[in-house]
């Protein structure tokens, strides 16, 4: 086996597999407002990646939102599981690409959702049987960019990190990945585009998921 050989593929969920991230941001918004907060410049990108335990605090301690950090969470999370059961916004190509690579390799999952939300998403798209590992951010040390859910899914696969490949969405989702020492694909979305620093840590940049298939995976082995 050659050193550098494509070992498993680790995707991220939202903005990669569900078209959430807008979603996310008019929830949390929404909390914000009712309890009368100006939603900062940043906010928005800061919260891209982060733990349910660290956007929680972000949400009472920063922007200001009364009540325990986890009943903030509980709320948000009820909203978006709310939204889900009415309409499951999964992107494009999203179950194709899912199962065309698993056919080749074994997929993990590095989600900064909750385990709530990754299961509801998993099992209502009937994608659960095709992912070995699933890891929330919940679950680990630090929310993205920390490479610790990386880390995480890697270890549980059974495979080194320069033998997996990431893909991803979001500035703090490609530094996560490519910190941890996985090859990232970056599937950029137009409503919150990363940043040209991150995306530059992208080993190849497609438009839509339809782009990625296994000749392309094959191909990153050769790439650093």
């Amino acid at each position: 086996m050659a050193e550098r050989e494509v070992q498993a593929v680790v995707f991220d969920l939202d903005g990669v597999l569900v078209d959430s991230e807008q979603q996310w941001d008019e929830v949390r918004r929404g909390v914000a407002v009712e309890a009368g907060r100006a939603w900062p410049d940043g906010a928005t990108r800061a919260l891209q990646g982060m733990s349910t335990p660290e956007w929680a605090a972000y949400l009472t301690d920063v922007i200001g939102v009364p009540g325990r950090p986890q009943d903030v969470a509980a709320q948000v999370i009820d909203r978006m599981a709310s939204r889900y059961r009415s309409r499951l916004p999964l992107l494009p190509g999203a179950v194709q690409v899912v199962q065309r690579l698993a056919l080749h390799w074994p997929l993990g999952l590095a989600s900064s959702s909750p385990r709530q939300l990754i299961d509801a998403v998993l099992e209502s798209a009937n994608l659960a049987s095709k992912f070995r590992v699933t890891v929330s951010t919940e679950e680990v040390r630090a929310g993205k960019p920390s490479p610790a859910v990386y880390e995480e899914v890697v270890r549980r696969l059974g495979v080194d990190a320069q033998q997996a490949v990431a893909i991803e969405d979001s500035s703090n989702g490609l530094r996560s990945a490519a910190q941890a020492g996985l090859r990232v694909i970056a599937v950029p979305t137009k409503a919150f585009p990363p940043d040209k620093d991150a995306l530059s840590l992208a080993s190849v940049v497609v438009h839509a998921l339809d782009d990625i298939t296994p000749p392309l995976v094959t191909s990153l082995s050769d790439r650093s």
